[in-house]
């Protein structure tokens, strides 16, 4: 079968060989001589003046949106304002990537499944530093910065912390002025908006393109065709030598779309190109004709299916090949973009250093067997010299220690889908375990432990082991999680490339996460030591004195009301929310999974709530606190979306309850996402980080609120290892069993219904829950949650219960002392600016990629 026939579950049919195809597929970077214009840099225009913004926007708001200001709606004024900066960038962008070419420096490629960017228009204007002028020009117009801020739609191209962290790091190196250029796909839904339904979790599409996204360019004519199926034909010459040509079954096209990246205040934007998926043949006017209109658009359908929708349900057959042609699709493309931009002249020998890629997660590690492909079989490369360029292009960092994290994909669905890309695995993992008996003669079951191909469930691809074989460098992202990864995970691996692994933990962009999102304590820190701070975190440093300083203190809690009463008046319009500013803000956003416990943080509540109700506590003794919860529950996930049913029902039931009033408030603000964040962080008092030891691979929500001034309880897990070292023990709640403690619970066996008796605060805890007080007397509604923790509870958090409470009244007694409290939330601030995802950069470019700030 040719590679233009589609399979029988594939659009039918493709673009015949021999024709232009609906869509051009061209190479970039054209050559002009040096004497045509279009050859000359771009001009960089100056800082514009508050008339020059004025003129500039009502340009774009007449020809681009095509009205008059009198007549436009708040969108007209949107996009064209969004223009207007966008337009602003542009000569930077267009000059930052000619001097990129003509200094043939070294980039970094950052592969990544999920960006989860974040409104644009505000951190651009901080980047470019517009703002003021920005709101002035608005304002002579009769218009609100702050008005049309709100109308952009966050695109939720992320799921949570993976997303948001590569969106951190591209932000990071643009400021470094270090060449890059981000990798993923511009899904037309990305992570679905969340309502409640009855405290239920309900899905609904993110619609985010509904209205346009004004910050991206697409460049149709620089589309790249990937291939799907079919099948290997081997031909050997009279020499002997064997060559295989994949012909594939069906293919689809891969449309670029730019988004720019502004470093901060220093000119330079970098890139971010994500991947949008088309037919090569989007309609079939003959079928068309004959009256089967849906079958005429069929190939249309199926081949937009792979860039439509944020990590599809994956619990069938079908959502499990869709993910698998998301994540070839997109670094097929990227790995084509790439290259070909280098010229027709660039020797590939030398492209390691050209580039590295970086391997956000196992989702792009199908780029390792790709680029082999491409190397072999398109240019002629002998096989030991494609893996020499290979295995010096790639590498890898794991975010995870939860074993069904770490993607294995069938090797029926592999072949099927990727045959050639299966055989090259096969291959690496041959020539892989040579030199694994080459160490270990005698050691059958550890080449079995080490085989990227597995056995068992079923014959598979361990794509966490094929990114270690292939990768200059592993890096976990917390030193905990680094070590767990050495010592357990990919233990193996790390006794045969001991200086394969190392850690960089990660970081956050403070330019988004403080400036942007926290200007009252971002005046306060610059009235107090100087500008600078926002590109050298480290000077946070210099807060510490001030600490002691009650004026400071003073000023720092007026800056913290003032974020409560922000967040207050945005979840009122948002949500109907009436938050106290009085109370202690208790909070604990993050993807809600059970090993990072909002289970655990809901046993508190209710455990609060039983004690005042039963009388064993005088409600007039509670310090008031206000619990926020943020978190998504993925769509397939029951038992946490059940515990986001329970969490909102006892919200309802605690916040109508009069014998709490003033003392006990429960809210989960629907659809939280980074714009929300941007609110609840700075104003938070307490930040809940509260998983089990030993599981979370870093988190940087707890690096967030740290630099905003909320004080952590936590477990020694992930990066709050590092931030109770760097806050000190004073400054910190610790509570639970830390890592070795859980391993040996585990390993003598861990059985939870023996906390459940033993423990009667703990008992009449869950009783309360099963007994249906928060399900209209229904015993059933959370029976699953309640035998969960008390059969099954995998994560321990009847274990911590008892220690979490004592952590929890240790929290009141400090919160009660005002002045300690402020002084230790200070610190917090003063003494984080190691989380900068600044210094994560640094770390990656000393440690793995070796490129350099272009100047």
């Amino acid at each position: 079968m040719s590679e233009t026939t589609a399979p029988a579950s594939a659009p039918s049919p493709q673009q015949p060989a021999d024709e232009t195809p609906a869509i051009g597929i061209h190479k970039r970077g054209v050559q002009f001589p040096q004497t045509h214009p279009l050859a000359l840099a771009p001009v960089t225009p100056p800082p514009p003046t508050v008339d020059g913004f004025v003129k500039e926007f009502l340009h774009e708001l007449n020809t681009d949106q095509g009205v008059a200001l009198s007549r436009s709606s708040i969108n007209d004024q949107y996009t064209a304002l969004a223009h207007t900066v966008r337009n602003y960038l542009t000569a930077r962008w267009l000059e930052t990537g000619r001097k990129q070419r003509e200094g043939h420096t070294k980039s970094v490629a950052y592969l990544s499944a999920e960006y989860l960017l974040g409104r644009q228009l505000g951190n651009n204007l901080l980047a470019a530093n517009l703002n003021d002028v920005a709101r002035k020009a608005l304002e002579s117009c009769g218009l609100s910065l702050d008005t049309l801020r709100a109308q952009e739609v966050e695109p939720g191209l992320g799921n949570g912390g993976l997303g948001r962290l590569a969106a951190c790091f591209i932000d990071s190196l643009a400021t470094m002025n270090v060449p890059c250029v981000g990798y993923g796909i511009r899904y037309e839904y990305g992570i679905f908006r969340q309502t409640f339904v009855n405290g239920e979790q309900v899905e609904q599409p993110d619609s985010w393109l509904a209205l346009g996204n004004p910050w991206e360019i697409a460049h149709p004519e620089a589309a790249v065709k990937v291939n799907f199926g079919g099948r290997v034909e081997t031909v050997t010459d009279e020499a002997g030598v064997a060559t295989s040509t994949w012909v594939p079954e069906w293919n689809v096209l891969g449309v670029p779309y730019n988004i720019m990246v502004p470093g901060y205040l220093n000119g330079r934007v970098n890139t971010l190109r994500l991947w949008s998926a088309q037919a090569t043949q989007a309609f079939d006017l003959s079928i068309f004709n004959a009256g089967d209109y849906a079958q005429a658009v069929r190939a249309q359908t199926f081949a937009e299916n792979i860039s439509k929708v944020l990590y599809p349900e994956d619990s069938t057959p079908q959502g499990k090949e869709l993910r698998l042609q998301q994540q070839y699709f997109f670094v097929a493309c990227s790995l084509r973009d790439f290259i070909d931009n280098q010229g027709e002249d660039f020797d590939l020998r030398d492209l390691p250093e050209r580039v590295i890629f970086q391997l956000n997660d196992t989702h792009p590690v199908i780029a390792v067997p790709e680029l082999m492909r491409i190397l072999i079989d398109e240019r002629g490369f002998d096989w030991n010299d494609a893996w020499a360029i290979t295995s010096k292009c790639f590498a890898y960092t794991c975010h995870t220690l939860l074993p069904e994290a770490l993607e294995v994909w069938s090797v029926e669905l592999l072949g099927r889908l990727l045959p050639r890309h299966l055989e090259i695995i096969y291959r690496i993992n041959t020539e892989f375990l040579e030199v694994v008996r080459e160490r270990w003669p005698d050691d059958y079951l550890r080449l079995g432990r080490m085989s990227i191909v597995t056995e068992y469930p079923e014959r598979g691809i361990r794509m966490a082991y094929l990114a270690t074989v292939a990768g200059i460098k592993v890096n976990g992202v917390a030193a905990l999680h680094s070590q767990l990864l050495r010592d357990k995970v990919l233990n193996d691996f790390a006794e045969l490339w001991p200086d394969k692994f190392i850690n960089v933990t990660n970081g956050v962009t403070p330019r988004r996460f403080m400036k942007l999102a926290n200007p009252h304590l971002s005046d306060l820190i610059t009235d107090t030591i100087g500008t600078g701070w926002v590109t050298d975190l480290e000077r946070l440093e210099e807060l510490a004195p001030y600490a002691d300083d009650a004026d400071f203190r003073a000023a720092f809690r007026e800056a913290k009301h003032a974020n409560k009463i922000r967040l207050r008046d945005r979840l009122r319009v948002r949500d109907g929310i009436e938050l106290p500013t009085d109370h202690m803000l208790d909070v604990m956003v993050k993807r809600l999974h059970e090993y990072k416990r909002q289970t655990l943080k809901l046993l508190h509540i209710v455990s609060l709530y039983e004690q005042i109700i039963s009388g064993k506590v005088d409600a007039a003794d509670v310090t008031p606190r206000t619990f926020v919860f943020g978190a998504k529950a993925a769509p397939g996930y029951r038992m946490a979306k059940n515990i986001i049913h329970l969490i909102n029902n006892v919200g309802e039931v605690v916040n109508n309850d009069p014998a709490v009033e003033g003392r006990l408030k429960v809210f989960f603000p629907a659809n939280y996402n980074v714009t929300l964040a941007e609110r609840l962080i700075p104003a938070a008092d307490l930040s809940e980080q509260i998983s089990l030891a030993g599981m979370e691979a870093s988190g940087t929500g707890n690096m967030k609120f740290a630099l905003n001034g909320a004080i952590t309880i936590g477990t020694d897990d992930g990066a709050n290892v590092e931030i109770r070292k760097l806050v000190g023990d004073d400054n910190f709640f610790l509570f639970g069993m830390d890592e070795p403690q859980v391993a040996a619970l585990g390993a003598k066996g861990y059985h939870p219904g023996e906390y459940y008796e033993s423990d009667p605060r703990l008992k009449a805890t869950l009783d309360l829950i099963a007994s249906g007080t928060f399900s209209n007397g229904d015993h059933q509604t959370f029976e699953p949650v309640v035998s969960n923790l008390v059969h099954n509870d995998r994560f321990m958090a009847l274990a911590d219960f008892t220690s979490y409470i004592e952590a929890q009244a240790k929290v009141d007694a400090a919160y009660a002392d005002t002045e300690a409290w402020t002084r230790s939330a200070i610190l917090n601030v003063a003494r984080c600016g190691f989380f900068s995802s600044d210094r994560s950069m640094k770390d990656y470019i000393k440690l793995i990629w070796g490129t350099n700030p272009v100047l």
